[in-house]
């Protein structure tokens, strides 16, 4: 029997043997990192890292007082709502007038949020007999990328999916857990655990004994230490690319591993068992941990090119999430935004999308802070935030409330407010799909792409 050496740090089949043992790590674009023969073509598209895409979905609408600037152009004036864009704003555009007029039938939720990235019309029903309409922006972008990164897109939540039927408007209950769909009749899973996206991202199957977990934890030790061994054949400006990704590995590692064993705190209180046994491992107890987690997931899922492609619900549809958390703020979102033009409900639904607009100006400033050659990722990415509604007591699926963030690898010219009128928000896809590379006469209802972006 011929024996094969033992994989050293000094052979090349370490990181096939590490591979092996489930453990793989994903490392940023790096320049200097790349073959000779890939640096020069990547030198002769003009040095560009690759394009991301992020769709992220809030519910309810927004009060549009509070959210539409008045005036265009770069020197508009933030309004209420998009005060916390301010560090960022040129990296934003700020887009009104966009409709989607296949919502306009159906009922108040489930006929707007499934067709969120579609644009088409939803289906009505209370059976398995689902569609969206068609496929979703995202999965058509992902589709065209298919083999260029380890994972294909990555679908994050917060809360689970529900099902069973919504008697008072006739439509499944499916349709307010989903923006992603493969088909107009498959939608994309989608992952609420940090833990489970985690290990996703880095080759890891869940562990659940003490010993396996250790045994993980040693084995991320390794790859981080190989990592670092890497560094030492790098520019200077990637070493220090280098350093700021795996700090960022092991600050997410840590929350994650945090969450899972301390919930989130230091000290639990005594609660029911059968409430504990209903506790995901991993998943923060606190809603915005669970946020702060999940957007930082996604921008090391970028940075690392381990995917271009990603969506995020921040919550379900007609979900009953409660933001008292919030100072002023005294029940749930759904319900505020059924304002009724209360000057109460209204100030208080001001402030849950002030929150949502926050969540989404921090994960830009994240992303601007990274740096990929001469640009940043940020610069390389259009990250889309949105709602399906505008007014969420109207349930109005016109003028919706769309920002999009970053520039697109240079192709969207950010930092002003377009307002549109009576056009269909597939333009902007239709756009996005193009700044991808997909050449497509059309997407959903476009009636062309949105050429003022550029």
């Amino acid at each position: 029997m011929t024996h094969q050496p033992i994989p050293t740090p000094d052979t090349p089949d370490r990181r096939r043997f590490l591979k092996g043992m489930g453990v793989s790590l994903a490392l940023p674009w790096m320049h200097s990192a790349l073959a000779p023969s890939a640096r020069a073509a990547v030198d002769a598209a003009g040095g560009n890292a690759p394009i991301r895409s992020a769709f992220l979905y809030f519910p309810n609408g927004v009060w549009e007082k509070a959210w539409v600037p008045e005036t265009q152009g770069p020197d508009y004036e933030l309004t209420p709502s998009l005060q916390p864009i301010a560090p960022v704003r040129d990296d934003v555009l700020v887009l009104t007038g966009l409709d989607k007029k296949h919502s306009h039938g159906g009922d108040g939720h489930y006929a707007k949020t499934a067709n969120f990235l579609t644009g088409m019309p939803v289906t009505k029903t209370t059976s398995k007999d689902i569609s969206s309409g068609g496929i979703s922006v995202d999965q058509m972008i992902a589709k065209h990328q298919a083999g260029q990164t380890p994972i294909p897109s990555l679908e994050l939540a917060t809360e689970p999916v529900v099902s069973g039927i919504d008697s008072n408007v006739g439509y499944t209950r499916l349709y307010g857990s989903y923006i992603s769909w493969e088909t107009p009749n498959r939608p994309v899973a989608k992952e609420m655990s940090p833990r489970i996206v985690y290990d996703r991202l880095f080759g890891h199957a869940s562990k659940t004994s003490h010993e396996e977990s250790e045994s993980y934890t040693n084995l991320l030790d390794y790859v981080l230490e190989d990592a670092k061994r890497v560094r030492g054949r790098l520019g200077r400006d990637d070493q220090f690319k280098m350093d700021e990704y795996l700090d960022a590995v092991r600050a997410v590692e840590r929350r994650i591993e945090h969450a899972a064993h301390h919930g989130g705190r230091d000290w639990e209180p005594s609660v029911d068992p059968v409430e504990i046994a209903r506790r995901r491992p991993g998943v923060p107890n606190d809603f915005r941990e669970h946020i702060d987690v999940m957007l930082d997931l996604m921008v090391l899922a970028f940075q690392t090119d381990s995917t271009r492609v990603a969506s995020f619900m921040f919550a379900n549809d007609v979900s009953g999430r409660n933001f008292s958390f919030l100072d002023g703020v005294a029940g749930g979102h759904h319900e505020m935004s059924h304002h009724e033009n209360k000057e109460a409900k209204i100030s208080q639904y001001q402030q849950i999308t002030h929150w949502h607009v926050q969540q989404f100006a921090r994960l830009l400033e994240k992303m601007k802070g990274i740096r990929e050659g001469e640009s940043t990722l940020l610069d390389n990415s259009m990250i889309l935030f949105g709602s399906s509604i505008s007014d969420g007591n109207r349930h109005d699926p016109d003028n919706l409330p769309i920002l999009v963030g970053g520039r697109a690898g240079g192709k969207f010219n950010s930092g002003r407010h377009i307002a549109y009128k009576d056009v269909p928000l597939c333009n902007l896809y239709h756009s996005m799909l193009n700044a991808s590379g997909i050449d497509v006469e059309s997407f959903g209802d476009s009636t062309g792409p949105l050429t003022e972006l550029s």
